[in-house]
């Protein structure tokens, strides 16, 4: 193990269902033994399952049952805006480099043409509790293209319920108030500000300056308008960085008092993004050091207020993100955590990732594509999947454990009518070997994880997916 700095936080009182452990007295080492490729799970399949043979007349034939057998279920729309004016090496999200404006008013005009096909196949008059704007760079777009954006979804989509979460990821190098004074009259009341890391020389490594004062003028910029939830997302295990230097970077970070932290270990994959072969693999921290680092994270932002949700997530104890974890209320979508519970998404845009009860789909990757399908008037879908009886149930198993770390078989018992532990007696007994480590405990009532478990809870969800494939290493980033 190397020889870094721990950081040692002070002993808290703070009683925690989820997580009964302090972080010092996690086994780093044995984490490490059991950290492999595995999927995250924003899904169930997931999206590598997903087939070209489920075309727009299938999504089309599932938003209307949807409207027939799940009315109840409220829509979460999720809005992707792909542009980005250069490339973030690390970034693994599907985005589109330029900067003509001409081409972002091109887009807004097939945004229309999607939402006017989408109103043709679902009740668009369904309450909307979620309006997400991810990216690419949604700020890229100019107060005026926004405007426009919205006037469009809201004509669409006339009903936002009372308390809908409206949000938008920022990068604080396109960021301005009239952009801000455009989301706030529009009802956004969450930021998430792309940050990654605050050390000069990682951020030249991932070509993506912004100084923290950039990053505090744009967070003061939200609070002036009354942003009720500010976020942030950092990144460990990106070049040049070590325990210290990400230590000043979470220093920072907290000095700003964002309400919610994401913080995601780096997948490198070149094979997959073609910009992340611009990154000196050598300059990469050593996955040891990267273990010293989650544990550094862990225990500083603990020590200063922050809750850890789920694998990857913080936020204060006073936020709803934590109180719904805390009431077991907690979701996991392709958006994140969310606490809306589960809703109907609708991707719009290219490449955007749509979910109901029992079908996933999601949009042309690329633009050309795209509008080529809504110039013939089709939903612009490239992919999809219905589920089987089977998944939904392994899909419920597989998103309790992730977003409560437990399972409760007389609850799922109900739900689907089976008998939990003859049903998955498989995987029960491959789970034997987790709890003979003491990471989580089964008994007739179910499963629960605790602390270090959490940790390799990617792992522990892996035992109930059967669809695991076999260049898993290829396709999945390592769990820890």
């Amino acid at each position: 193990m190397p020889t870094q700095t721990i950081y040692k936080a002070q002993a808290t009182n703070r009683e925690d269902s989820y997580y009964k452990q302090d972080v010092l007295d996690i086994d780093f080492d044995v984490l490490a033994k059991h950290s492999k490729p595995g999927p995250r799970y924003t899904s169930y399949p997931t999206a590598n399952e997903f087939s070209k043979d489920f075309t727009s007349i299938d999504l089309q034939r599932c938003l209307k049952d949807s409207d027939v057998y799940h009315r109840d279920k409220a829509l979460s729309l999720y809005v992707h805006l792909p542009f980005c004016k250069s490339a973030c090496y690390f970034c693994g999200c599907n985005v589109i480099y330029t900067s003509k404006e001409e081409k972002k008013d091109r887009y807004i005009r097939y945004l229309q043409k999607e939402l006017s096909l989408l109103k043709d196949s679902l009740d668009t008059t369904r309450s909307v509790v979620q309006l997400h704007f991810g990216g690419g760079t949604p700020t890229f777009f100019s107060a005026v293209q926004l405007q426009q954006i919205f006037i469009m979804i809201k004509e669409v989509f006339p009903n936002f319920s009372v308390d809908c979460e409206v949000s938008c990821e920022v990068d604080p190098r396109y960021f301005h108030d009239e952009q801000m004074a455009v989301l706030r009259e529009n009802g956004c009341n969450r930021i998430s500000f792309g940050v990654q890391d605050f050390n000069l020389e990682v951020q030249k490594a991932i070509n993506r300056i912004q100084p923290i004062k950039l990053v505090e003028n744009t967070v003061a910029i939200a609070r002036k308008y009354g942003i009720s939830s500010i976020n942030f997302d950092l990144i460990y295990g990106l070049p040049f960085q070590n325990v210290q230097s990400f230590l000043a970077t979470l220093r920072d970070v907290v000095s700003l008092q964002p309400d919610r932290l994401a913080i995601f270990n780096y997948a490198h994959v070149p094979w997959v993004k073609k910009t992340m072969r611009k990154i000196d693999e050598t300059t990469l921290p050593h996955p040891s050091h990267k273990l010293l680092m989650l544990k550094n994270i862990i225990s500083f932002l603990q020590h200063h207020g922050y809750c850890m949700i789920g694998m990857d997530h913080f936020a204060k104890a006073n936020d709803l993100l934590y109180l719904a974890q805390q009431k077991g209320e907690l979701r996991r979508n392709f958006q994140g955590y969310t606490t809306k519970g589960f809703s109907q998404t609708i991707g719009i845009g290219v490449t955007a990732i749509g979910e109901g009860v029992n079908y996933y789909t999601q949009n042309y990757k690329n633009m050309q594509e795209y509008e080529k399908a809504l110039d013939s008037d089709k939903l612009p879908v490239a992919c999809g999947i219905i589920l089987q009886a089977e998944d939904i149930v392994r899909k419920e198993v597989i998103m309790n454990l992730m977003n409560t770390a437990q399972l409760d078989f007389t609850a799922l018992n109900k739900t689907f009518g089976i008998d939990f532990q003859l049903y998955f007696e498989k995987e029960l007994q491959q789970l034997q070997s987790f709890q003979d480590l003491g990471f989580l405990v089964i008994d007739s009532k179910g499963l629960k994880v605790n602390a270090t478990g959490n940790m390799l809870i990617r792992n522990i969800a892996m035992v109930f997916d059967t669809y695991l494939a076999k260049n898993i290493a290829r396709q999945f980033s390592k769990t820890i």
